[in-house]
């Protein structure tokens, strides 16, 4: 499988059709997998909750667009923000396991995510209001 205008496009259009204004495409097999492997496709005024991951670090590379992630320490204080815009060289982040972040979508963007499997839902003592 190729990762291309065309895949983004349509995962693009799902996007717009989804109350959350946000749409993945996995690449794993299961939400057991070791590895999950997905594209996320966001649209500007998407609501992504401040949260962490305690059991794994998060990657994101851009494929398309622009967003901010923030970083934030566990009294809600921003301690980071990352300009993601493949305009300025800024491709991707490394998120440490446990690191509350936050995501804001500036334009349509497309990221390839990458966390150790299995997945698991977030819980809510891992997301800040």
């Amino acid at each position: 499988m190729i990762i291309d205008d065309r895949l983004i496009d349509r995962v693009e259009e799902e996007a717009k059709e989804s109350p959350r204004l946000r749409m993945n495409y996995n690449f794993h097999e299961s939400l057991d997998a070791k590895a999950q492997r997905l594209m996320n496709v966001l649209l500007p005024g998407t609501i992504i909750p401040i949260h962490r991951h305690r059991h794994t670090a998060e990657t994101y590379v851009l494929l398309r667009g622009k967003m901010v992630v923030a970083f934030y320490n566990d009294m809600g204080a921003q301690t980071d923000r990352f300009l993601l815009d493949p305009k300025k060289g800024n491709y991707g982040v490394q998120i440490p396991k446990g690191q509350w972040h936050g995501i804001e979508v500036i334009e349509p963007s497309a990221i390839f995510e990458v966390k150790d499997g299995p997945y698991m839902p977030i819980e809510p003592e891992d997301m800040m209001d």
